[in-house]
């Protein structure tokens, strides 16, 4: 395993997860429950959603390696301009049924069910599977992805607002879209060379 690419991996999910509604959601849920119990359907969600982005990017790893750095490429492109035309966007299109009581298995519930069909084809579940793609590194790249998740979420349920009041949104925003317009060249370059 690579330490290089579990970073750099958690890196860049890391920085698209934080203005994600995913967080947001983390938010409110650990606002209204006990944190542990949020944390933990939360964090089971999203190792079930790395699993699928692992077994994406594997099957998209299958292409020739001109290919995989090209789709790549236009994937990450395509990330940058969602962060930035949608990244604003307060979508509640993905709010809880809330749990009857604070038992530990209703509130994991509860919120691995918000964040499981929140992230289903998220963008970073989609530049997990790229990255997947990419390095031929899938417990790397499956660690790096999960950890920068959980480490949103936790920030998310702890201290969310008090990142907002230091850090705006769009810089969070621009700063994702910066990294991810710079993957995109890279694989490009990548793609024209072979």
């Amino acid at each position: 395993m690579s330490l290089t690419v579990a970073a750099i991996t958690f890196g860049i999910v890391f920085l698209a997860e934080l203005p994600d509604k995913t967080a947001l959601a983390s938010l409110m849920l650990g606002a209204k429950y006990r944190a542990s119990y949020v944390f933990a359907g939360i964090a089971a969600a999203f190792a079930l959603q790395v699993g699928i982005a692992l077994v994406a990017g594997h099957l998209l790893s299958l292409l020739p390696h001109r290919w995989v750095e090209g789709v790549t490429g236009v994937l990450f492109l395509a990330g940058a301009a969602m962060l930035l035309f949608h990244g604003g966007d307060d979508e509640d299109g993905h709010a809880a049924k809330e749990p009857t009581a604070n038992s530990f298995w209703k509130v994991a519930g509860a919120s691995f069910v918000v964040v499981a069909i929140a992230e289903f084809g998220d963008l970073t579940q989609i530049m997990t599977a790229n990255l997947a793609a990419k390095y031929a590194d899938p417990l790397a790249v499956g660690l790096g992805a999960w950890l920068a998740l959980c480490a949103v979420a936790g920030i998310a349920i702890v201290g969310g607002q008090k990142l907002l009041k230091h850090v705006p949104m769009k810089v969070i925003i621009r700063v994702a879209a910066g990294v991810m317009v710079l993957m995109a060249g890279v694989s490009i370059f990548q793609a024209v060379t072979g």
